[in-house]
Parts: C-alpha cells; sequence; structure tokens
C-alpha cells in the first residue's frame, strides 16, 4: 500500500497524512485505553448520540474505568442530528475543559462535529467507528451545513481510528450499503479527477488514484458478502473508506473521493434542508448519484464535440436567468453558489473558448479517460443490486423529475470540473436523459 513518506512525489507533492494509527479487527475496541495513554492523556471527553451510544457506551466506560482513565461525557440528545452551527456550538458548549483526549462513538455526523471541535481545542481525537457507511472517517474535512449551503470545512482528521468489526457488523443493513455506495463514487471522482487534469491543468496523482482503485476493487469483489455480514466484505469497505480519507489527505483536495456525484448528493441534502423533501444517507445518495452520472458520461461518449453549437449555447446562456432558478431549486443555499460563480467566472464566454477548443482538441484522450475508469451501467447495476442498494431517486422518495435540474444544479456547489461542467461546456447539458 502506498504511505506517505519524507520524499516528493512523482507528482510533486510530498505526501503527508495526520492519522497516526488505525485498527481494523474483532475486538478492536480494546485497543482503546492503549492509544488514550500513547497521548498522554488523563481525561476523556466522550461524545456519542442516543443511536450510538448504546453501541459501544457501556463498553468503552468499562475499560476506562478498568485502567484508572477519568471521563465526562455528552450524548446528543437527536435521533436525527444535524451536522451544523448548533450540534458543533453544543459540542463546544458541553465541553469538559479539564479532558484532554476525544474519543467519539460513531459515524458520519459525530465524526464531523468532533473533528471541528478537535481542531478547535487542539486535542487528540479518537474515533470508535459505528458503521462502515462514510469516508469522512480519515479526511482533514468536515461536511457541514452553513448557512443552508453544504460544504468542507477544513478540520484535524482522528489520530487514530478504531474500526471494531463486531460493533460494525451491528450497523442498520442500510448504512452497510452506504458506505460501498460511498466507495462506487470513486469510479467517477478518479475519472473527473483525470479529466480536469487535461482540461484545466489541475493537479493530479496517479499514485493516489490507484490507492483509491485498489481499494475500491477490494470493495467490490467482497460486496456479495455485505448483507451476510461477513467479515472479510465488512472490514474491505471500512478500510476502503478509510483509505478514501487518507487519498484526500495524501491530495490536499477532496478529489480521489467525491465528483459530480457527490454533488447531486448535497443538492438533495440542501432541498432537504430548504423544503423538507426527503433525503436519505449520504453514501446511498451518492450511489444513486454514480448511477445519473455514469448515464451522463454515457450519453457524452457517444457525442462528437461540435464547437459551434457549444459557443452558441455558451453565448446565449443567461446567468441571471439560471441564478433564479438556483434560488427555486435550492433555496437559501443558492446564495452561496452564486457568489462562488461571481468570483470563478466558468459561464465566461472567454472561459468557455479556451475550454471548448481543448475539449475538442482532446476528445479521443477524453473518451479513453473515461473507458478506463469507468463500469458500464450494467456492471454498476450488478453491484447495487448484489447489496439491495435504491437505484433511483423514486426509491428514496425523491421526484424522478427533479433529477435532471438536480444534474444541472451540481456545476455550482463547488468550484470543480465535474460531468455536469463538461455537459454545459458541450452545450448538451439540457439535452441529457436520466
Amino acid at each position: 500500500m502506498f504511505k506517505p513518506t519524507d520524499q516528493i512525489c512523482e507528482c510533486g507533492k510530498r505526501h503527508v497524512c495526520t492519522v497516526d494509527e488505525y485498527v481494523i479487527s474483532n475486538g478492536a475496541v480494546k485497543t482503546l485505553p492503549k492509544y488514550i495513554k500513547k497521548y498522554n492523556a488523563q481525561k476523556a471527553f466522550i461524545i456519542a448520540d442516543v443511536n450510538t451510544y448504546p453501541l459501544a457506551g457501556d463498553t468503552v466506560h468499562s475499560l476506562l474505568d478498568e485502567n484508572g482513565i477519568k471521563y465526562s461525557e455528552y450524548v446528543f440528545p437527536q435521533k436525527s442530528l444535524e451536522p451544523d452551527e448548533n450540534s458543533v456550538g453544543s459540542a463546544v458548549m458541553h465541553f469538559d475543559i479539564e479532558c484532554d483526549i476525544i474519543v467519539t462513538i460513531g459515524s458520519g455526523v459525530l465524526n464531523d462535529i468532533s473533528k471541528i471541535l478537535a481542531t478547535v481545542t487542539g486535542k487528540p481525537y479518537i474515533i470508535i467507528a459505528t458503521a462502515p457507511s462514510m469516508d469522512g472517517y480519515a479526511s482533514n474535512s468536515s461536511s457541514m451545513v452553513r448557512d443552508g449551503l453544504k460544504i468542507s470545512l477544513p478540520s484535524k482528521c482522528p489520530n487514530v481510528i478504531i474500526g471494531d468489526v463486531d460493533i460494525l457488523k451491528t450497523a442498520p443493513e442500510h448504512m452497510a450499503k452506504s458506505g460501498l455506495g460511498d466507495m462506487l463514487a470513486k469510479y467517477i471522482s478518479i475519472c473527473e479527477w483525470r479529466i480536469s487534469n487535461l482540461i484545466n491543468g489541475e493537479y493530479y496523482c496517479e499514485k493516489v488514484a490507484d490507492l483509491v482503485r485498489t481499494a475500491l476493487k477490494k470493495c467490490v469483489d467482497n460486496a456479495d458478502g455485505l448483507l451476510k455480514k461477513n467479515d472479510t466484505a465488512i472490514a474491505a469497505v471500512f478500510e476502503g473508506l478509510i483509505i478514501s480519507g487518507n487519498a484526500m489527505e495524501f491530495a490536499g483536495i477532496s478529489r480521489p473521493a467525491s465528483g459530480g456525484e457527490h454533488y447531486m448528493s448535497h443538492v438533495w441534502d440542501m432541498r432537504g434542508l430548504s423544503f423538507g423533501t426527503s433525503v436519505d444517507l449520504h453514501g446511498i445518495q451518492c450511489a444513486i448519484g454514480t448511477r445519473y452520472t455514469l448515464a451522463a458520461y454515457e450519453q457524452i461518449k457517444a457525442l462528437t464535440p461540435n464547437i459551434k453549437k457549444a459557443t452558441e449555447y455558451a453565448e446565449s446562456f443567461s446567468t441571471e436567468d439560471w441564478n433564479e432558478q438556483l434560488r427555486a431549486f435550492v433555496g437559501e443555499g443558492a446564495e452561496s453558489m452564486i457568489a462562488l460563480e461571481k468570483k470563478e467566472q466558468k459561464y465566461s464566454a472567454e472561459k468557455h473558448r479556451d475550454r471548448i477548443k481543448l475539449i475538442s482538441d482532446n476528445w479521443d484522450k477524453i473518451l479513453k479517460i473515461i473507458d478506463e475508469e469507468l463500469p458500464s451501467s450494467s456492471e454498476l447495476d450488478k453491484i447495487l443490486d448484489t447489496i439491495k442498494c435504491p437505484k433511483t431517486a423514486s426509491e428514496i422518495g425523491i421526484d424522478e423529475k427533479l433529477v435532471p435540474m438536480t444534474f444541472k444544479t451540481s456545476k455550482d456547489i463547488r468550484d470543480k470540473y465535474v460531468v455536469s461542467r463538461l455537459a454545459w461546456d458541450l452545450g448538451v447539458i439540457d439535452e441529457l436523459n436520466f
């Protein structure tokens, strides 16, 4: 496995990772006292919620009592915890200043909140994972909602990640599906990273990309054991999720692990916040977003760039009209997206002319990347069927008619080149079918 070193990589970066250790095994939670002592901590601040506390709370208490380690704790009372200003504020306000290490029992939202708490307090942080559900365990950012917009905030990685397979197996089946769904998104993320490197000269590292590809293959190879709670399958998904987080830190960007499929998920989350529409687990939404994004790539593959058509489309595009559509579709989070475009100017006719020429000149290379990185729709569907994962928006309560607009909106979530931007550059974004 590729690991960080003091040497400069061929990509020009020195890859670093601030996760000191991760352990994945049956009974791994028993290593907690050892790691607390490693950081010379005297008192732990335990964070959990009403869902995760029953899974390991008593075990953690017993382990700390047996080893003479003091602790205080805060258990979020909400059954559905939001990663927003209120939750972070609660964690900060309940933090015991006598504590010199943070120990969290949980997964996605609790991990994101705890990483921010560890950042602001400067304390070491250990996560006891309760579900193989998402790739944020080892990432140096937290997926949060700020002012109604889904954003990634820089934050401290856990120092230690404990993946006790016996605990991970107790997670609801839906969460295990979510974990593999988040891993399947890596097909798209690596593909788009390479395309952006080709079109925009964006930084790219083949070693980091291959690290993710290898982890993804291991997950897919063991997918048929996931619903059977097979130890190897659960461990493969969990390790894949950790490696994805490592890869983001190695690269210094989220490119190795997320692309247009994630942004479709973010749009659904933002609509849920603004309008109370249906949302599901991040990884489930990413799996569905991967399927729609793959459908877009398959349609784009059948095209030949038409510079005249693309130029006319870009020149006739009204940013003002589009901003009003964003406000109506996304809600309050649209304002941050509109502000991002004012800074980025991706809809500039001049910038578009440069991009469409590069796209046209490198079309064969783009097609080669797509062929090398992406599975076919039938191959993806086979994996999703194996784990009985939802494949369409309607299966998670989202109107299928909203998918085209979700896809179009995904190009405005971040300043990253994804398939919806490629479709806009080609002048065909309104023509794609889902």
